[in-house]
């Protein structure tokens, strides 16, 4: 049995903003801004879209995901997350830093034989590690899998594969997502009247949930995607004619270089052909006889659940790229210098 240690790590960055408070999932509770000038906030946007780049899945991810056959399987491991926050009350940060040790890890994985049951296992690890590292009040590993997952998995089993995506992610938990932007978000749509703010990052939020569930959008960088949200859900919400959509999006994009510009025009397009409806994440639900990965020959049915006993792992076929996955936790990797 491996026993786990607590996640508070040594990633500090001292630089870095104060990290987005996270609510209870479905809730944005915004107070007044940490930021008074616009010096404070352009310092804070640039710390983050340099941050970001550390956080990123390794290069030419989503061909690996389609080339093994994983684009399905990854998005229904999201809607597993997003509902499982639901059912759990975790915030929704906690999802968005699922999603990233979920994608940061299979990107440096060249297994070429991937079973569902090994990214449903890699995905109980991933939120098991995202709760701890995000909400004061953390499920068990048996809540955790009470609904929706085709597999069932031993806790002993679990804490083994947490351990082994946090040496793969060298410890380093505070993720820069698309999430991470709606603090910096907040503070230029402070001018906007309470229901129309309210109004306006309900929609921001369910647009973000939605670009991580669309593996399209992982070639785009956490904050492209988040200020494209932030302009499909202006162009969206009608606001007064004394308020230009283009005063809140020139804040943002003022510190964008041309290509970034480029892609934030591309990543814009595609979200708006996508989630046209306010209703997009009904047309992401995922239908269960999809087959999107080969089973396991060994297994056990019971009450049309998948039950894999410890002894039925074998934790070879997570083949790491340029790393050793050492699960001694005296022996775990940690970075001697972290990015800020």
């Amino acid at each position: 049995m491996v026993c786990m240690e607590s996640l508070l790590c040594d990633e500090v960055c001292p630089s870095s903003p104060p990290a987005v408070t996270t609510e209870p999932f479905g809730c944005s509770n915004f107070g007044s801004s940490m930021y008074t000038t616009k010096e404070e906030y352009d310092q804070a946007l640039t710390i983050c879209m340099e941050k970001e780049i550390s956080y990123l899945p390794e290069p030419n991810y989503l061909e690996n995901l389609s080339s093994n056959n994983l684009v399905i399987a990854r998005l229904k491991c999201i809607q597993w997350f997003i509902k499982s926050a639901g059912r759990l009350n975790l915030s929704l940060g906690t999802v968005f830093y699922a999603a990233n040790y979920l994608d940061r890890f299979i990107s440096m994985n060249h297994c070429t034989g991937w079973k569902y049951w090994m990214v449903e296992l890699v995905s109980v690890a991933c939120l098991s590690i995202a709760s701890k590292f995000s909400d004061t009040c953390n499920p068990s590993l048996l809540e955790l899998q009470m609904e929706d997952l085709d597999h069932s998995f031993e806790p002993s089993t679990i804490q083994r594969m947490e351990m082994m995506v946090l040496n793969a992610l060298g410890w380093r938990l505070a993720s820069t997502t698309a999430y991470s932007y709606l603090e910096l978000l907040e503070w230029i749509l402070d001018s906007l009247k309470p229901q129309l703010h309210e109004k306006l990052i309900g929609r921001l939020n369910k647009l973000l949930l939605g670009a991580i569930s669309d593996s399209k959008l992982l070639d785009f960088r956490p904050s492209v995607v988040a200020i494209s949200a932030l302009r499909c859900s202006l162009d969206k919400i009608q606001l007064s004619e004394a308020t230009s959509d283009n005063a809140y999006l020139t804040c943002l994009t003022s510190l964008l270089d041309h290509d970034q510009k480029c892609e934030l025009v591309k990543c814009h397009m595609m979200m708006e052909e996508q989630y046209s409806s306010v209703d997009f994440l009904d047309n992401l639900r995922v239908q269960r006889d999809i087959h999107c990965c080969p089973s396991s020959p060994t297994t056990v049915l019971l009450k049309n659940r998948i039950i894999f006993y410890d002894f039925h792992v074998d934790f070879s076929l997570f083949k790491m790229r340029d790393q050793t996955i050492i699960t001694g936790i005296n022996k775990r990797k940690r970075e001697d210098d972290y990015p800020n």
